[in-house]
């Protein structure tokens, strides 16, 4: 499954993928509010990969994991997922990560609006959820520019690097 936007191609993870995938992953800024850290080597990243690749295969279907390439370069260089949850309460929860090198110019953005519109239109969901650390202040302008709410706060909920971090809870429905 492939979703376009205008400079942007949204492809499902793949085995080729990896490399890349294993390459922003190891890069300390990308992970600085991931709870994931950093991988200790390209194998910790082949079973992400493979798991969400399996998961392309699941019916019913509980999880979209899509590499974000720009269309002139076909180059790796983020990711964006949405996580399903029970099909009777109709939601999801997305995340997303850049490589450094192309925050602050409308790629996180544009691929989370495709993602949203993809939710509504094609999967027909009702709520997607995102949550973000409180410092990261970058992923809040993307999820407030893409017309999420801040619903709430949980307080030391996020283990990373050893100590807890507060959290913003994110969220737009299909009526916003």
């Amino acid at each position: 499954m492939q979703l376009q936007t205008s400079r942007l191609i949204l492809g499902e993870i793949i085995a080729d993928d990896l490399q890349a995938i294993h390459e922003m992953n190891s890069i300390p800024e990308v992970d600085e509010f991931n709870t994931l850290g950093l991988p200790e080597n390209t194998e910790t990243t082949r079973a992400l990969v493979n798991g969400w690749i399996l998961e392309q295969t699941t019916d019913p279907r509980t999880a979209y994991t899509f590499s974000i390439k720009p269309a002139e370069s076909g180059k790796l260089v983020g990711m964006i997922a949405l996580k399903l949850d029970r099909e009777k309460c109709r939601k999801a929860e997305v995340w997303y990560k850049l490589l450094p090198t192309y925050w602050r110019q409308g790629y996180a953005t544009e691929a989370l609006r495709k993602i949203l519109d993809f939710s509504f239109t094609e999967l027909e969901l009702h709520r997607i959820e995102a949550d973000c650390a409180t410092g990261n202040t970058g992923s809040i302008k993307v999820l407030e520019k893409v017309g999420m709410t801040r619903e709430g706060l949980c307080r030391k909920i996020l283990p990373i690097r050893g100590e807890w971090v507060d959290n913003y809870m994110y969220a737009i429905l299909d009526t916003d």
